[in-house]
C-alpha cells in the first residue's frame, strides 16, 4: 500500500489558518492534494489534523480524514516522524499494510506530480530508507557572513575567503515539499538527513518556504509567473 500524509495542524500562528487560506483563488492545501491525485502514485491520500474546518476543506479537495489526530501530536514541538508514525498506525490497526510512505506537506503549491513519482522511482530504485526534495543553495554557503555583537561582519569560513565561487562544493538544502519513506523507517524513527536518503532534486524556481506574510506574497508572485 502507498500512503500520502498531509500534515495540517490548525495553529499556525505566523500566518493564520495558513494550510486553508486561499492561495491564487485555491485553499492552499488544494494544491497538494491535486497534485498527489495527479500523480497516480497512491491507494489512499489522507490529511492528518486536528482541526475540523481543515478536514472538511480537505474532504472537499478530495482527501481522506479518516482520523482526527491527537492534541498531543498537534502542538508546536511535535515532530513530522511523530505524525508520519501515527497515521501509519492507525492504518495497521485497521488491518492495512503500508510499505511506502509520503509525507507532502500542506504547503507545498509548487509540488508536481511528476516530482512525486520521481521520488518513489528514487526510493524504490536505490533501496533508500528516504527520498525527499532538495534544491541548491544560489550563493556558495562557504562564503557565508554573519552580524556580530556590535554590528560588524565576519565570514563562517573565513579560510575561504580567497577561493573562487566555481572551485566550492555546491550545497543543497531541504525543499520542504515532500519526503518519500519506507514505512519501517517512518515508524523507526531513523533519520531523513543522513546517508540513508537519496535526493530528489528541484530547480530553485520551483521553491520557497512559506513560513511569513513576505513568504506568502513572494510565493503567490511565483506562482503566478509559472503560470502565465
Amino acid at each position: 500500500m502507498k500512503l500520502a500524509v498531509i500534515p495540517a495542524r490548525g495553529g499556525s500562528k505566523r500566518i493564520p489558518r495558513k494550510n486553508i487560506k486561499l492561495f491564487c483563488g485555491r485553499p492552499m492545501i488544494a494544491w497538494s492534494i491535486e497534485a498527489a491525485m495527479q500523480s497516480r502514485c497512491f491507494d489512499q491520500i489522507v490529511v492528518s489534523t486536528d482541526d475540523a474546518e481543515i478536514a472538511a476543506v480537505a474532504r472537499q479537495c478530495g482527501a481522506q480524514v479518516p482520523f482526527i489526530r491527537p492534541a498531543a501530536l498537534s502542538d508546536d514541538h511535535t515532530g513530522t516522524t511523530a505524525v508520519l508514525s501515527h497515521a501509519i498506525n492507525w492504518f495497521v490497526a485497521q488491518g492495512q499494510t503500508p510499505e511506502q510512505v509520503c509525507c507532502l506537506y500542506a504547503t507545498a503549491p509548487f509540488v508536481s506530480a511528476a516530482d512525486l513519482r520521481k521520488g518513489l522511482t528514487v526510493l524504490t530504485d536505490t533501496g533508500a530508507d528516504y527520498a525527499f526534495s532538495v534544491t541548491s543553495y544560489a550563493f556558495p554557503i562557504q562564503r557565508a557572513i554573519r552580524l556580530t555583537a556590535n554590528n560588524r561582519v565576519e565570514m563562517f569560513n573565513p579560510e575561504r575567503f580567497n577561493t573562487r565561487s566555481q572551485d566550492l562544493e555546491e550545497a543543497y538544502h531541504d525543499a520542504g515539499q515532500f519526503y518519500w519513506g519506507r514505512a519501517d523507517a517512518w515508524l523507526e524513527g531513523r533519520m531523513i538527513f543522513s546517508p540513508s536518503a537519496a535526493p530528489v532534486i528541484l530547480p530553485r524556481h520551483r521553491v520557497q518556504d512559506i513560513d511569513t506574510p513576505e513568504d506568502w506574497t513572494r510565493a503567490e508572485w511565483m506562482f503566478k509567473a509559472l503560470q502565465a
